[in-house]
């Protein structure tokens, strides 16, 4: 994430508040990539700022799509080394889950990139001899790359609860969809309709008076010559 260069406007804080409760990490990096994104359908790779999530980096993460369903952790916050108890640069995100729950983490990733959509994942880890049982939750919103294909994400993983022995993997519960990612919509003005018109109306004729085009008589008289 280096950033040498960049104009300090493009730096979006969101560290007011720097205790956390919960998942509060979520938050700030949702709202951070909601800042970044204004009026685009997503921002790009290119944009992000670790100063931006300073308070949230230990449970960031980007990553990068390689193949249908397989993204790769090209930067990882410490959070997740620890509940891996190794380096986890260039391991799959799907590294994080249980086998049972690979397909499906895979199938909610893929949905990230191809709608675009954001994503939020429930997960837990049952709990065996070392490694008490954890609750986590895990956030997704899709990046433009620099090529301008949504090929990254930025991320965040969050786990409640003593991590125990190494590594700890997760199966997934539920999701939660934001849907299809679309552009904010500037609401229409109505403008009149020049000549008074609305819509499809038309002009409206006065009632009994008649009107400037003369018409032609129903009967006429018709003259001969003949005796």
């Amino acid at each position: 994430m280096d950033k040498t260069g960049q104009k300090a406007q493009n730096v979006i804080r969101m560290a007011d508040h720097r205790t956390y409760e919960g998942y509060g990490p979520l938050a700030q990096v949702e709202a951070y990539w909601e800042a970044l994104r204004g009026n685009r359908l997503m921002p790009c790779r290119s944009d992000i700022d670790p100063r931006g999530i300073e308070d949230a980096l230990p449970y960031a993460f980007i990553l990068e799509r390689v193949a249908p369903g397989v993204a790769r952790l090209r930067i990882a916050g410490t959070h997740l080394r620890e509940l891996m108890g190794m380096e986890v640069r260039g391991m799959p995100i799907t590294s994080f889950f249980t086998n049972a729950a690979r397909p499906l983490a895979s199938e909610a990733l893929e949905e990230v990139f191809q709608l675009p959509s954001q994503t939020t994942l429930h997960l837990n880890a049952a709990g065996s001899y070392g490694k008490p049982s954890l609750e986590a939750r895990m956030l997704l919103m899709p990046l433009k790359s620099d090529l301008g294909d949504v090929s990254r994400a930025l991320g965040c993983l969050v786990a409640m609860g003593q991590i125990g022995k190494t590594p700890r993997r997760f199966d997934l519960t539920h999701q939660e969809r934001r849907g299809s990612l679309t552009r904010p919509v500037t609401p229409l003005t109505r403008e009149p309709i020049s000549g008074g018109k609305q819509g499809f109306a038309e002009e409206k004729q006065p009632f009994g008076r008649a009107t400037s085009r003369r018409l032609p008589p129903y009967l006429r008289v018709v003259k001969s010559n003949e005796e």
